[in-house]
Formats: C-alpha cells, sequence, structure tokens
C-alpha cells in the first residue's frame, strides 16, 4: 500500500468515484477537507454490526466484505465491494446503529467521511453535501425499487415453491445491504 495520499491522487480519485462525479472543484475542496484516510490490514474490523454509525466511507485500494448475523448468530458473508464503491451512507442520514459488520479482505486503503463533519457542511450549506446527499438517496431508491422488484416476484412464486421461500428471502437479504 502507499504510505500516503497525494492531494492529487484524491482529488483525481473522488472525479472517478461516480458519488462525487458532479461535484465542482469547490465541492471536492470542501469534501477533501473533511476525509480522513484509513487503513487497515486483512481481517481488521472496518464497523461492527451494532456500532454508531459515526461516519461513511470509500474504497480508495483492497477489499472489503460486508457481513450480518444470522437468526442463529453465525456471520453471513453478503457482498464484497471493491475500488470506489461507498458504503456506511446510512449512518449519514440517519444516525442509527450499523446494520452490518465491515471487515479488509485484503490490505485496503479506505477514505472516512466523518458524520459529524459532513453534518457541518449541510449546516454550512455546502451544494457538494448536499450534491452527495441526493446521490445517496437515489442509490438507496435503486436498491429498494430492485429489493421490491424481487420480494414480489418471490411472492409470486411462493406458492408453487412453498420449500424454497425461506432460501430464496436469505438470498434476498444477502443482496441488499450494500449500504452498511
Amino acid at each position: 500500500m502507499e504510505p500516503s495520499l497525494s492531494l492529487e491522487q484524491i482529488i483525481t480519485f473522488l472525479l472517478e468515484a461516480p458519488l462525487f462525479g458532479d461535484l465542482s472543484a469547490d465541492g471536492l475542496a470542501d469534501m477533501v477537507k473533511i476525509v480522513q484516510i484509513r487503513r487497515f490490514t486483512a481481517g481488521q474490523t472496518v464497523f461492527a454490526e451494532g456500532e454508531v454509525g459515526d461516519a461513511w466511507y470509500v474504497v480508495f485500494l483492497g477489499q472489503v466484505g460486508v457481513a450480518r448475523r444470522g437468526a442463529g448468530g453465525q456471520m453471513r458473508a453478503l457482498v464484497s465491494l471493491e475500488r470506489r464503491a461507498c458504503f456506511g451512507e446510512m449512518a449519514v442520514l440517519d444516525g442509527a446503529p450499523r446494520s452490518a459488520t465491515v471487515v479488509a479482505e485484503t490490505d485496503s486503503t479506505l477514505l472516512r467521511f466523518p458524520r459529524g463533519a459532513f453534518q457541518d457542511l449541510l449546516v454550512e450549506g455546502k451544494l457538494a453535501a448536499y450534491r452527495l446527499v441526493l446521490g445517496m438517496a437515489r442509490v438507496l431508491c435503486e436498491r429498494q425499487r430492485r429489493l421490491t422488484a424481487d420480494v414480489q416476484t418471490l411472492l409470486d412464486h411462493a406458492e408453487a415453491d412453498p420449500v424454497g421461500v425461506r432460501r430464496r428471502v436469505e438470498d434476498l437479504v444477502g443482496r441488499y445491504p450494500v449500504s452498511e
């Protein structure tokens, strides 16, 4: 992993990340002021299910895995996230406890955006912060629409295969907790 990231590397990266692509130079500058660089070794926990949602992240380098505790108490892997993927953004919107655990699957460099500093940008009326919230809302809406369609499909076929319903519901749950 790189020993440090330059301002140019961070700005170039953010411009290439889907959530940040529409920000102006001033907007990017606002975000760079609050970003924190965090490094994790493979196997290290970024945050755990139930913890306070105090920040959201973007994968700069590496890969993280999202998992959730199942009914039996065992962790169930849900998804792996790679470069440019955002996660933990629900914390910015509602401040609720984490809904999943995120662990570095490889040595990883993450950009961390603290909730408090991001909220301050919103209070100050910074357009970049509002654009990012709008982008987060769009991502969450897209996930909700896919989930709703998949649940409807599942319900439409439940009578024909009641035994397979539980497995399909578990598959659905595994596909949609990407936010955290």
